[in-house]
């Protein structure tokens, strides 16, 4: 049962930061004077960690 969380926790970033950029690459809005799509690929670099650690955390808890 646990497998199928972890990939899909793993799979988050991965669609968030490859999949989704084409529908995200535009330059407004601007978030703190950045492009809407490199403020999205900073978020997600910056949120990766959580979803490893909540795999981290099923891995235990199972």
């Amino acid at each position: 049962m646990r497998t199928p969380i972890r990939i899909l926790l793993a799979a988050v970033p991965i669609v968030a930061l490859s999949i989704a950029i084409p529908f995200v690459n535009r330059d407004e809005p601007r978030i703190f004077g950045l492009p809407f799509l490199l403020a999205w690929i900073a978020w997600w670099v910056l949120i990766t960690p959580v979803f490893v650690w909540s795999i981290g955390r099923v891995e235990r808890r199972w």
